[in-house]
């Protein structure tokens, strides 16, 4: 009696896992952003199971002409999320997409060796939380002592989600 019991429990719960499989996709959960209020990042993003995920190592501007300079924190921020604006589009994903960021930033010589968050902010918004791209990701910044490519003083990594 117990071992028919047992396999008529599993035979329910395999039908029951059948019927969520095919049940799931059309009830597709969409990505949901808690608002920070009005800083341009999300307090948590919830991605649902089921999303295409895409993972973007960290990020840097691209390397400038032979002698120049890579440029100030806004314009090295701008660089590299046109870098990872290109990366995500070859994936079918844009910026609207980027459910987390973590921006390492290294101290800027001209501002006393402080990282320049507001110079990072300046790039930064002009990406994220505008009338054109509404969406803002998680995030965080944090100051590092150094950077691998030489002269960056910034360095983006991304997470992108779009739901099916």
């Amino acid at each position: 009696m117990r071992a028919s019991l047992t396999r008529g429990l599993c035979a329910l719960s395999l039908s029951l896992a059948a019927v969520q499989g095919l049940v799931t996709p059309a009830l597709a959960a969409p990505i949901v952003r808690v608002s920070a209020g009005s800083f341009p990042i999300s307090s948590a993003v919830v991605v649902p199971a089921g999303a295409q995920t895409v993972y973007i190592s960290g990020t840097t501007a691209p390397a400038p002409a032979a002698g120049a300079s890579m440029g100030d924190t806004e314009a090295q921020t701008v660089g590299a999320l046109g870098r990872i604006q290109e990366l995500l589009k070859a994936q079918g994903l844009g910026l609207g997409d980027v459910v987390m960021m973590r921006v390492f930033l290294t101290g800027d010589p001209a501002k006393g060796g402080h990282m320049d968050f507001p110079g990072m902010m300046a790039g930064y918004t002009q990406f994220f939380g505008t009338a054109a791209q509404p969406n803002k990701p998680a995030r965080t910044t944090v100051q590092v002592a150094g950077l691998a490519a030489p002269g960056a003083m910034v360095e983006i990594e991304v997470q992108a989600a779009k739901a099916p």
